[in-house]
């Protein structure tokens, strides 16, 4: 891992979630607020919520004083015939986030609950089977976006889904090539079932090549995790904390 670091934030930490959704504050807020928290690199967050326009985009990066670090996408690779979905939002996001200077896409799966509902829509564990079409989709879309994008793959751990758990994620690394996946850690969705953000870096400093880092309030943790409650549930709970607060 790089000695330098940079330092960015997203709309992420600002609760937004999707493109559009009234309960989200606007972008032009979120980029006013980012620049009075004194930051000057962010991540797009989902995307259309800020510009989808390159120009335009541009634009409203200048007027603040910001730049650009990631992109974000989402995979079901696991899937049969998923390739060309996922493939066609992932040509959106990287020839924007390429074109305003952006260097990495994180990729993060999809869950196997419903966003909404909470209730699941497939199985939480993987068959042998569809893991390993998963893990070879992904070397295949890392390869393709740095050839054609010269973006990094970042991949993203994450609550509710099939690589949430540190033994997931240990496993993934180990069935990835590190020439084209390497992993986002994202401390609060690591703490979230348990796992050990120390034991990773220290196990794979030459695969971390981004992070993500919150923390998890231990005492709700131990009620989502006793009452098998959605990730969005554990999020309205309060579940993740602002450091140093959590664990």
């Amino acid at each position: 891992m790089s000695s330098r670091i940079t330092i960015g934030t997203s709309p992420d930490s600002w609760g937004v979630w999707f493109p559009s959704d009234p309960e989200q504050l606007p972008a032009s807020q979120f980029l006013s607020e980012v620049v009075e928290a004194g930051y000057e690199w962010i991540e797009l967050g989902p995307y259309g919520y800020l510009s989808k326009d390159e120009a335009e985009l541009q634009d409203q990066l200048d007027a603040h004083g910001l730049k650009v670090l990631a992109g974000t996408v989402f995979e079901h690779l696991h899937r049969p015939d998923s390739w060309d979905a996922v493939w066609s939002q992932v040509t959106d996001v990287a020839a924007l986030t390429q074109a305003v200077g952006g260097k990495h896409i994180v990729v993060i799966p999809d869950p196997w609950r419903h966003h909404k509902t909470g209730e699941p829509v497939e199985s939480r564990d993987l068959p042998p089977e569809q893991w390993a079409q998963m893990t070879s989709g992904l070397n295949e879309l890392g390869k393709r976006i740095f050839d054609e994008y010269g973006l990094h793959v970042q991949f993203h751990s994450h609550a509710d889904s099939h690589v949430g758990y540190q033994p997931e994620i240990e496993r993934l690394l180990a069935d990835t090539d590190p020439d084209w996946v390497n992993l986002c850690l994202d401390t609060g969705h690591v703490a979230y079932y348990g796992g050990d953000c120390l034991e990773l870096i220290k196990k794979y400093p030459e695969r971390i090549g981004y992070l993500h880092l919150k923390q998890v309030n231990p005492a709700i943790m131990e009620q989502v995790l006793d009452k098998d409650l959605s990730f969005p549930e554990a999020v309205r709970m309060g579940a993740m904390i602002e450091p140093p607060l959590g664990v």
